[in-house]
């Protein structure tokens, strides 16, 4: 299928033709169809029963829709073939129709796309001329979809979230001053803290050896990877088995908690870790190791309130639900789950922080979070 654009699917003027209705069936415009996605998208979350998109494209002249396209023709010619349960509509106004197949029942992906794809292409094959058949192209997408989590690129499929690119755009101006705050933040902090950084440097090199800064890939907004950076605080060389183990565990609502410096509420947190040293139980129980990350803010990789980046193998852990926190919004370095939970809630309420902040931010609201951080690391609870 041609690749659509963002841009058109974000161009308010191609959301105003109204839905009609063909006999029995609503045609949707393209404003409900995606909204109808994104619903049914949720649902698939909640119940399991995953849903099918289908796209159809027809030809362009000089970048815009013909006017003699066939795909009024496709529209039409698709409502006796769908289900009464089955959803209509414009994807992309006047370029792109859609149809979702819900409640599906999937043994075989694909042999459900060899039938509709079968039913479709002798229905348009009976009601278009050849020529016309011949300009439409046909997309399919399951959702839940594929994740590749080792991937460096974009693991999920733009296709399935239209709702990103639209709420990205309306919000576009807040995001410019959060953008600004992360700017200002992190170039204030960096050279606030440049002397505890000296120091810090200092007592790793001098009390352990390797590298001053630990990295590793994490995964940012959209799925993407980037180098995540903190102050080094264990041994070099160490399994990661452990904390793989522990954290597959601690996401399936398997994991126990683990007692907390004498405290009897305990922590979803590996306690007594052996890889950490010295140096590095101070700097993780103060929270400085996280210190280098006002780096990846300023690259823009992060944010300075955002949910915590997973490492590639948690997310390959995660339910469909739990995907939409690295979705959502720029991950950050500190956030709800920090000032409210930390390590003392389980994941699925972290993912509920993680999810409410993400539909509720704001400058504000982030400020506020900024301002509780401090007092959440002094005190130290669910930190070690």
């Amino acid at each position: 299928m041609t690749p659509f654009h963002v841009e058109d699917v974000q161009n308010p003027a191609n959301r105003l033709i109204d839905s009609v209705s063909v006999g029995k069936r609503e045609i949707l415009n393209e404003d409900t169809f995606n909204r109808m996605i994104t619903i049914e998208r949720k649902r698939t979350e909640r119940t399991k029963q995953p849903f099918l998109l289908m796209l159809l494209e027809g030809g362009r002249h000089n970048g815009s829709p013909k006017n003699d396209g066939p795909l009024d023709g496709v529209l039409s010619a698709l409502l006796p073939c769908i289900r009464e349960t089955d959803v209509i509509g414009w994807y992309k106004n006047r370029t792109i129709v859609g149809v979702m197949y819900t409640g599906l029942v999937v043994n075989s992906k694909n042999a459900v796309l060899s039938m509709i794809l079968g039913k479709v292409s002798a229905v348009l094959g009976d009601k278009l001329t050849s020529d016309q058949f011949s300009q439409v192209s046909i997309s399919f997408h399951f959702f839940p979809d594929d994740w590749d989590e080792q991937s460096s690129g974009r693991p999920s499929n733009p296709a399935l979230y239209p709702d990103l690119f639209s709420s990205s755009k309306d919000k576009r101006p807040v995001v410019l001053i959060k953008r600004a705050m992360d700017i200002f933040g992190s170039t204030l902090l960096l050279g606030v803290c440049s002397p505890a950084f000296l120091i810090i440097a200092l007592a790793i090199k001098v009390s352990s050896k390797g590298p001053v800064f630990f990295r590793q890939q994490r995964v940012g907004q959209y799925g993407q990877h980037f180098t995540f950076l903190k102050f080094r605080s264990m041994q070099v060389n160490n399994d990661h088995s452990v904390h793989k183990e522990f954290v597959t565990k601690f996401i399936a609502s398997q994991a126990d908690k683990q007692p907390s410096n004498g405290s009897g509420e305990g922590v979803f947190k590996l306690t007594n870790d052996k890889r950490v040293t010295r140096i590095g139980k101070l700097l993780r129980r103060t929270s400085l190791d996280e210190l280098p990350q006002f780096l990846n803010v300023l690259k823009g990789e992060m944010s300075l309130v955002g949910p915590r980046p997973p490492i590639p193998y948690e997310l390959a852990a995660y339910q469909t639900w739990h995907r939409r926190r690295v979705l959502e919004v720029k991950p950050g370095i500190t956030g709800l789950w920090q000032v409210m939970g930390r390590s003392r809630v389980n994941f699925d309420e972290m993912v509920r922080l993680d999810l409410r902040y993400a539909t509720t931010w704001s400058p504000s609201l982030d400020f506020t979070i900024l301002i509780r951080t401090p007092m959440a690391v002094i005190k130290g609870a669910g930190a070690l």
